[in-house]
């Protein structure tokens, strides 16, 4: 009953979040959080700094996703250290591997990819958790059991996916085709469900000059189907279905990527399959075949409320502090856009 009482709280709290977010962030004052002046240009006036709404929601992201994952690695009671010691090392090689795969992909210098992150992760999670087994051997330690902790990764990132799809909508980024392109059954499907970004400085307007147009909604779409195969996953898992959860997490959202892929409009690279597509079909079959070789092991007993206990350790609490100030600070400084900040004195208030 308590794992039922737990998803159905995760659904109500990610559909309040959606449905505001959905309405109020495609507006133009929803991109620039905050201005900070740097360098003084003329008496009164100062360069600015942009910190961005996009910096801010994608921090939560990174999160909730670690929050999802300390929840389900401590239902099956993996120890603390070994929980840390996992996120820390599979998102030291993931953060730097989203900016160094979109510039060879997209020849940015300035841009990121989430799908290249996703597909490093997904890569090296597993190499991580055998060199981390391998060390408990040389100490004689017992090993400890992969899979579990594989699927509450990859349950993890499904969170922290459709989650972080907001950041996109805040900035104009990862954004559809304008319904005037597309054939008649999508624009009816859309018709009164699409986006409308408003703001020059939107990656959306600049870009390909779609600003005040309508477009498909792919940011919403991929956000509510990421966050439904992270719900799915999660009840698998607290079912000891830890094979069953990992390629329902990894399958779904990588499928969903390949998908979603042919409904943005915003450049890909080149190709009639984009490389984020082509990382996509590497990434569920390379799925497939650790699921298959991964040694079966007799299931842990799964208690979500030992989960929720392992959110309150201090040592827990603060990995999430300081994962959210470098996440923001990483992600929310804004590259591609300037401001000029004027500073004054109201003299009926001297």
């Amino acid at each position: 009953m308590i794992d039922l009482i737990f998803i159905v709280v995760l659904v109500l709290l990610f559909t309040l979040l959606f449905g505001w977010s959905f309405k109020h962030l495609p507006e133009e004052r929803w991109q620039i959080l905050a201005s900070v002046p740097v360098k003084k240009v003329s008496p009164g006036v100062w360069e600015g700094v942009n910190l961005t709404y996009y910096g801010l929601l994608n921090a939560n992201a990174i999160a909730i996703a670690v929050s999802i994952f300390f929840v389900l690695t401590g239902a099956v009671r993996v120890p603390l250290s070994l929980t840390l010691a996992t996120a820390f090392l599979v998102l030291l090689l993931c953060v730097p591997a989203s900016r160094i795969l979109a510039r060879l992909i997209e020849k940015k210098a300035f841009t990121s990819t989430v799908g290249g992150a996703s597909f490093v992760g997904l890569l090296v999670a597993p190499v991580v958790l055998w060199a981390m087994n391998g060390a408990r051997h040389m100490i004689a330690a017992d090993p400890f059991n992969p899979m579990p902790i594989l699927a509450a990764i990859a349950v993890a990132y499904a969170f922290g996916e459709g989650s972080g799809r907001l950041a996109c909508i805040s900035f104009g980024c990862c954004y559809g085709k304008p319904l005037s392109q597309c054939g008649r059954a999508l624009q009816a499907v859309f018709r009164h469900c699409s986006f409308v970004f408003s703001g020059e400085t939107k990656k959306i307007a600049y870009e390909s000059g779609l600003e005040n147009q309508k477009v498909i909604p792919t940011q919403a779409i991929t956000a509510v189907i990421c966050v439904g195969i992270g719900l799915v996953g999660t009840y698998l898992f607290l079912q000891a279905l830890f094979t069953a959860a990992f390629l329902v997490a990894v399958l779904g959202t990588q499928v969903w990527r390949i998908v979603s892929e042919t409904l943005r409009a915003d450049w890909r690279g080149g190709g009639r399959m984009t490389a984020y597509q082509l990382m996509s079909f590497g990434g569920a079959a390379y799925a497939v075949f650790i699921a298959t070789v991964m040694p079966a092991r007799p299931d842990p007993v799964v208690s979500v409320v030992d989960g929720l206990r392992s959110l309150l350790h201090p040592g827990t609490i603060f990995f999430l502090l300081l994962l959210w100030f470098f996440s923001f600070i990483y992600t929310g400084r804004s590259r591609v856009t300037g401001s000029q900040v004027t500073v004054y004195v109201h003299p009926g208030r001297i």
